[in-house]
């Protein structure tokens, strides 16, 4: 029998997961398990290729650590992979135990995330270990903690070994229905060949230039106005509203754009212009197509913001702001 250990944690002296990993691997060692263990933060550049490993499994342990929320980005990336990646038919016979410890809240929260995010991949999880540990010499100093944990293993041996069934669940039920990945037809050694190139980074990198060479041709083509140093100036001035009392500089970077839009308010004055501002109070990253569509009226600032079309850095209220200084046709009405 061989099972493959996953860790999402970030390898920290004191992390409670790898005392019980370690304790876990002592017992599977003692029953003639073939163990072998993945600390996901040393494969931070290629964790795409880690669900080929699942081929010669039998059975896996995720294990990750809740330090702030939820189960850790390593994790995360690692079962996006295995939803793009993995060999659906192997996962589907497959055991998963979750393994959490926490040092803040939300053990049993992320024991449910990995527990329904394995369903979801057709796998069959059992039950694991989860817990709160503020200090990891409470798990060191308590021997009933070891016999815990060394149950818990050897009940997941046995659930692996003598291969029991797993009851039915809605998870895989709602995944049959009404959820699919694009299937690309691909042969397991295509499959494994598409995860390496997407975790070569020169690789990734060329396909992107490439795109944006493409996207740039085709806007050659299709005649697209890119921002020059006028765009956006008349409709800003033309529908500014002061408010009395209230000075700010806001900074518009659009990537479309050699020089970030300055907006410099005061009172009943206002100046804008693309080039660069000694200092700022709010700055924001948006498209020219979604400055379009609020000086068109068709948006607000707020609303772009919140929507994420449009992201920012300084004070929230000076951006609020922006709604009251300038009203456009659409918003009139």
């Amino acid at each position: 029998m061989k099972i493959n250990i996953y860790y999402g944690g970030r390898g920290l002296i004191g992390d409670p997961t790898l005392y019980v990993l370690n304790k876990i691997q002592e017992v599977l060692r003692e029953l003639n398990v073939n163990v072998e263990r993945y600390d996901l933060y040393e494969f931070k550049n290629n964790i795409v290729t880690l669900p080929q490993t699942l081929k010669d499994a039998d059975g896996v342990i995720l294990a990750t650590t809740v330090e702030w929320y939820g189960i850790g980005g390593y994790m995360q990336q690692f079962l996006d992979s295995c939803w793009l990646y993995g060999d659906k038919e192997k996962i589907a016979n497959m055991y998963m135990c979750p393994i959490v410890m926490a040092t803040t809240y939300g053990e049993h929260d992320a024991t449910k995330v990995l527990t329904e995010a394995w369903e979801i991949l057709g796998g069959r999880p059992i039950t694991g270990i989860c817990g709160y540990v503020a200090d990891v010499s409470e798990l060191e100093q308590t021997p009933g903690y070891a016999r815990v944990i060394e149950k818990r293993t050897e009940d997941m041996y046995r659930s692996i070994n003598q291969k029991l069934p797993i009851f039915p669940n809605s998870n895989q039920a709602v995944k049959q229905k009404i959820t699919f990945t694009q299937s690309l037809n691909l042969t397991p050694q295509e499959a494994e060949q598409l995860s390496e190139l997407a975790s070569d980074d020169l690789y990734v990198q060329k396909q992107k230039e490439d795109i944006q060479e493409l996207a740039s041709m085709f806007k050659d083509l299709m005649n697209v106005r890119e921002p020059d140093s006028t765009m956006f100036l008349q409709e800003l001035k033309e529908h500014f509203y002061p408010q009395a009392g209230f000075s700010a500089v806001y900074k518009f970077c659009m990537p479309e754009a050699q020089l970030p839009l300055i907006l410099n308010v005061n009172g009943a004055e206002m100046e804008c212009h693309y080039g660069e501002a000694a200092a700022f109070d709010v700055e924001m990253q948006v498209s020219s197509a979604i400055m379009e569509d609020i000086v068109q009226g068709r948006m607000t600032f707020q609303k772009a913001f919140m929507s994420g079309d449009m992201k920012m850095k300084g004070d929230f209220k000076v951006l609020r702001m922006l709604d009251l200084l300038y009203v456009f046709t659409a918003q009139k009405a």
